[in-house]
């Protein structure tokens, strides 16, 4: 199979707070919108891929949910971007992994559990010796 382009698709249960948290709370840029009304879709673009919210759910998804994985050059400086923003769920404060990234976790109105990552500069996923 060659994949030429991936997204995410979530289904919120409130397609106007979700539109406002990921584009306004969060930042992300529209890639581009489709339909009309409260409904429309909108589709974010997350660097290397794409966040598309469309439709609508009656209830937030089930466990074990999706999760999001967004990385940034410094999540503490993203932490202070987002500090007393009342539609922000921090779930945990920015701590260094074990496995060496810098890991925030957030969630969605519905949820949906955000990673906020960063790669520290000698980190295998950015630095090969």
């Amino acid at each position: 199979m060659h994949v030429l382009s991936s997204r995410i698709l979530l289904r919120p249960t409130d397609p106007e707070r979700s539109r406002r948290f990921y584009g306004e709370t969060l930042g992300l840029p529209v890639y581009r919108e489709f339909g009309t009304g409260p409904d429309r879709g909108t589709v974010y673009f997350l660097g290397g891929g794409f966040l598309e919210l469309s439709g609508r759910a009656s209830a937030p998804p089930p466990e074990p949910a999706p999760r999001l994985w967004l990385q940034v050059a410094d999540v503490r400086a993203a932490r202070e971007e987002l500090r007393g923003k009342a539609d922000v769920r921090v779930l945990r404060e920015p701590v260094t992994e074990p496995w060496g990234l810098i890991e925030m976790w957030l969630a969605d109105p519905d949820g949906l559990r955000i990673a906020v990552v960063e790669v520290p500069e000698r980190h295998p996923l950015r630095y090969r010796p």
